[in-house]
């Protein structure tokens, strides 16, 4: 009675089956119906795994049914698939006359090579590498920072508000106020990122640029520690022969404040449009944490002392790789960038 049973379902599997592969749509069904009917795990395995039922006189017959069922289910597979196979071949075909396309080669941006190189430097100084957001609130943009909020700096027409109290941030200093309420001194930091300000777009200004800002908050730090910190990474980086400047200037949340400038790389200070024809060009601003955000951060002022500064590497790119105009590095240009691969 097991005999009758297997090969009744055998017989209904096999009509089953082939039902299934004529409706089959697409090579991609077929290969489906293959797996389901005739697959390791198939259906017509599931039924050959009862052969342990019947003695060893019955299972000849089940099993020469089976393999009846298997051969007709693989022949119209086979055939259906040809015919999918042969529609495909009426398709286009591949214009070997055609003139190949060259694969596109690129090299990374050299502004993220500039970035690298100069966190590499402050590094082997002892900074560690941060990041911080760049949609930030008023407060941590310009408040905690002892900028006033009458201040032209927080004016819309230099700033994009993206909300009441949200701006896309202007630099990368309210990175200082994160870093300085999370941790306690000794700092050492530095923190590029993208800021957004409302500038024309010209030879030397962008609405979009990287900066890179640092921090150094300790004990006893003096304006000479910060001097001679920024005349190693000039020297470092732009050579021995390149000659650093100081120039008094005010930054509300730094004083004393300085402009830092380097000798032109580009026109070595006979002067061009980059520099603006001064043969300076400048490189960052800087000076001594001031007292006020010290104090907004949770740190004693009369105990702690440090220097800030924030540089744009775009600007220090050019110097670098004697750059004309800072617009080249927005363009996209896959011939321009290739050459720092």
């Amino acid at each position: 009675m097991a005999v009758d049973e297997l090969i009744g379902q055998l017989k209904a599997l096999e009509a089953e089956g082939l039902d299934a592969v004529r409706a089959g749509g697409d090579a991609a069904a077929l290969e489906a119906l293959r797996i389901e009917y005739l697959g390791r795990k198939g259906r017509l395995t599931g039924i050959l795994r009862r052969l342990g039922e019947l003695s060893a006189e019955e299972r000849p017959a089940v099993g020469a049914e089976a393999n009846r069922v298997k051969e007709a289910l693989n022949v119209l597979l086979e055939e259906r698939e040809a015919g999918f196979a042969g529609a495909a071949d009426q398709g286009p075909r591949i214009d070997l006359t055609l003139p190949g396309r060259r694969r596109w080669e690129g090299g990374v941006h050299p502004v993220t090579l500039v970035i690298d190189e100069i966190c590499d430097i402050f590094r082997d100084l002892g900074f560690s590498r941060v990041a911080g957001p760049e949609v930030e609130t008023v407060d941590y943009n310009f408040s905690k920072l002892n900028t006033p909020l009458d201040h032209p700096a927080a004016d819309m027409h230099d700033t994009f508000y993206l909300a009441d109290g949200v701006v896309l941030r202007t630099h990368t200093s309210p990175a200082q106020a994160h870093v300085m309420e999370n941790f306690q001194p000794p700092v050492r930091v530095v923190v590029p990122g993208m800021v957004y300000r409302r500038d024309p777009f010209d030879a030397s200004h962008a609405p979009g640029f990287a900066q890179l800002e640092g921090l150094a908050v300790d004990e006893g730090i003096t304006f000479a520690d910060f001097k001679a910190t920024i005349g190693e990474f000039v020297r470092r980086f732009f050579g021995a022969d390149a000659k650093t400047r100081f120039r008094p200037s005010f930054f509300p949340f730094t004083e004393p404040s300085a402009e830092v400038d380097v000798s032109c790389r580009i026109c070595k200070g006979a002067g061009c449009s980059a520099c603006k024809q001064t043969g300076w060009m400048e490189i960052m601003g800087s000076g001594m944490v001031h007292p006020n955000v010290f104090e907004a951060v949770g740190y004693d002022p009369e105990k702690y002392t440090g220097y800030a500064f924030g540089m744009g590497p775009g600007r220090i790119a050019m110097q670098r790789y004697g750059l004309p105009d800072i617009r080249l590095l927005y363009e996209s240009d896959m011939r321009f960038l290739k050459q720092f691969a």
